[in-house]
């Protein structure tokens, strides 16, 4: 084994450093690299509508309660995918897998400047979600394979914090491309030009990579998901943060438009600042938690820690909701994504509590109650603004809500580590 990894690797499996062995430190983190580029293509498709949505709605007569719908239809496939997704990313190889899906995904995005109906508009955010079902599952697999525990939170946060990176860079871009050359077009260029991305990716990847754990995977007998209190508390804390998350990436630019009465453009170029914010909080974070393990605190302290802190910084989203000025308002936004600093911890949570072979499964599972989040909070929100007329409600429940989720981490969530298997 190359000294490096096995340097790099001191508390990896036997099968793990094995794996480890068949990439070079650069190619994983040039990997890892082209994760967070996927990631943020990723929430930059999912962008796509939110910052569109008043054009989009203005064309095809939508109301509050249809935009909702419109809004969270992603999330029912996203999220229901996640479950199968988690085991196929523990067995089958993720060069062809993530390609394959990545494909799928952006042509769905593209296809969504044909649609001219509220159903088919629908029909293809379903279809987007199945497509980037891959992305988390598949993400956290790989960094568990190629990284020990105490190094997790820096790679985990910066592949993640794509999403918020692409929220970013997406909404005032698609804000541009919406102003100038229409939301159809929008979604032709944005949906299309990301199939590049599979072109370093298959040439990256080393060949059978994520297949060596087991001679022929495909026919590995499944056993039953691992059920234990770190499974469910890890659960409950991504539901909240999905709640929380999701309300920004999908109502804030309409309510900058609507409430703070924007042009398209402006609220997409304002909107992007919280963004920013979340995806520099998410590797620092990740940073802070592995920095204060090698200080000699916990796995377990460490990441608890940094996930509290990064939860109670959501309370600021209640002030936002009803300050006047304008620029305080997206300071205080700013400021509540702050939550990103418990994002990548959260992720750490999930690959160091699970059995080395139910990460996938582990994660997906997670991923799937946390975007429950994502069903709920566009449609919650959306029929609070229907029946009191103000985004206020909205806003100050789903700050409630993640405050629950420091309860869920610090009170179900025990020590980070895997279940002890009986002989």
């Amino acid at each position: 084994m190359p000294k490096e990894i096995e340097k790099q690797s001191p508390r990896l499996s036997d099968a793990g450093k094995r794996q480890a062995a068949l990439i070079s430190n650069r190619r994983r983190w040039f990997l890892v690299i082209l994760l967070f580029v996927a990631s943020t293509i990723n929430y930059l498709d999912r962008a796509t509508l939110s910052v569109a949505l008043p054009q989009i709605s203005g064309e095809l007569l939508l109301a509050p309660a249809a935009k909702g719908l419109l809004l969270s239809a992603f999330f029912w496939s996203y999220a229901l995918m996640q479950l199968p997704m988690g085991w196929i990313a523990d067995r089958f190889d993720l060069r062809w897998l993530y390609a394959g899906l990545f494909a799928l995904w952006s042509m769905a995005c593209g296809l969504t400047g044909l649609a001219g109906s509220l159903a088919m508009l629908i029909f293809l955010r379903i279809l987007l979600g199945v497509g980037e079902s891959i992305y988390l599952p598949g993400s956290v697999r790989f960094v568990s394979m190629t990284f020990p525990p105490e190094k997790r939170g820096f790679p985990s946060g910066l592949f993640d914090c794509g999403t918020r990176a692409g929220l970013a860079i997406g909404a005032p871009l698609v804000a541009w491309l919406v102003s100038h050359y229409g939301w159809r077009n929008m979604f032709f260029i944005v949906g299309f030009a990301a199939l590049v991305w599979i072109i370093p990716w298959l040439a990256v990847f080393p060949r059978g990579f994520s297949q060596r754990t087991h001679k022929n995977p495909q026919a590995a007998p499944s056993k039953p998901l691992t059920f234990n209190r770190n499974l469910v508390g890890a659960c409950l804390g991504f539901f909240t943060f999905g709640y929380y998350g999701y309300l920004l990436v999908t109502w804030l630019p309409d309510y900058l438009v609507e409430v703070r009465h924007m042009t398209i453009l402006k609220a997409g170029m304002l909107s992007s600042l919280p963004y920013l914010v979340w995806t520099i909080a998410e590797p620092a974070g990740g940073w802070l938690a592995d920095r204060l393990v090698r200080l000699g605190w916990s796995q377990t302290r460490a990441r608890k820690t940094v996930i509290a802190i990064g939860f109670s910084t959501g309370l600021l989203m209640i002030p936002a909701a009803f300050v006047g000025n304008l620029t305080a308002c997206v300071l205080l936004l700013g400021g509540a994504s702050l939550a990103g600093l418990a994002g990548a911890n959260q992720l750490v949570v999930f690959q160091s509590c699970a059995p080395p072979d139910e990460i996938g499964r582990w994660m997906g599972m997670g991923n799937f109650i946390g975007n429950f989040g994502g069903i709920l909070s566009p449609l919650v929100t959306g029929l609070l603004i229907s029946s009191t007329g103000s985004y206020a409600p909205g806003f100050v429940l789903a700050s409630v809500i993640l405050l629950a989720g420091i309860f869920a981490y610090g009170l179900i969530v025990g020590e980070l580590k895997p279940p002890v298997k009986l002989v």
